[in-house]
């Protein structure tokens, strides 16, 4: 297997050094490092890379996240389709906005308390042991509670939602083929989702209730997307005074039936 070091990135580095700069230099300048798909199996010393701010390393072997005491610049991170299985060793990220870390083995969503500029988190289609659905630890979820603002947790055997619903300044839920299907779970994260703009729910059993796409676009007013459909204002508009009205006629019969009867 191969090991992620200065060795290899120099084999694979695009830029021709001058003959001025010895490589050194070159390391302590470049922003942006893709070492995808080179059958890294772990992450070695990149110390001198101290102005690193992309890292790809997506469709490697890596099994555990390590090494990055140096990476306080990095502000994205590409870890897809590894052979992680735990979220650690972040914490010198200081600066990390985007972390991408879907297709790995990853059972629980923790280690991110000290992560606090993290915007997106794509955590989708785990390996996970049969039966099993992925967790989340209420520590991370309330260090990402204002700054996260686009979840990707699709494909993870999910059947409820309550438990996101600290995070405050969501704007974006992709949780497509999960086990959804309580309504009453959903409306009570989109209460607390005041800023959510899009979400996409396909392929899950929520999705066959009745009346299941009137109850959101009523329940989240500041919702655009719905499944990747555009909602229309005029709708909203319409199913709220239908609601509305509804109500009122309930209320009206309700009170004509409590009304004591004239003889």
């Amino acid at each position: 297997m191969v090991r992620l070091t200065m060795d290899l990135i120099a084999k694979n580095a695009s830029h021709k050094n001058r003959s001025e700069e010895d490589f050194g230099q070159y390391l302590q300048k470049i922003t942006h490092l893709n070492l995808s798909d080179k059958n890294i199996d772990s992450i070695g010393d990149l110390s001198f890379c101290k102005n690193l701010r992309v890292l790809y390393l997506y469709d490697n072997q890596i099994n555990q996240i390590q090494n990055l005491d140096f990476a306080s610049n990095i502000t994205h991170l590409y870890l897809q389709n590894n052979r992680i299985s735990s979220i650690e060793n972040l914490s010198p990220l200081k600066k990390l906005e985007k972390l991408y870390l879907g297709g790995n083995y990853i059972t629980v969503v923790e280690g991110l308390d000290k992560v606090g500029e993290l915007r997106e988190l794509h955590i989708e289609s785990q390996h996970l042991p049969l039966g099993e659905k992925l967790l989340f630890d209420p520590v991370s979820l309330n260090s990402l509670a204002k700054s996260l603002s686009v979840l990707n947790i699709s494909n993870n055997n999910i059947d409820e939602l309550e438990e996101l619903a600290v995070l405050e300044n969501l704007s974006y839920l992709k949780a497509v083929d999960n086990r959804l299907k309580h309504m009453k779970d959903l409306e009570v994260v989109l209460k607390k989702w005041t800023k959510l703009r899009r979400i996409d729910l396909t392929g899950n059993p929520i999705c066959q209730k009745p009346k299941y796409k009137d109850r959101i676009i009523v329940q989240s007013l500041t919702l655009e997307s719905l499944d990747g459909k555009e909602i229309q204002e005029m709708e909203r508009r319409f199913l709220i005074n239908w609601k509305a009205s509804r109500a009122a006629k309930k209320k009206s019969n309700e009170r004509m039936t409590d009304e004591p009867a004239a003889y």
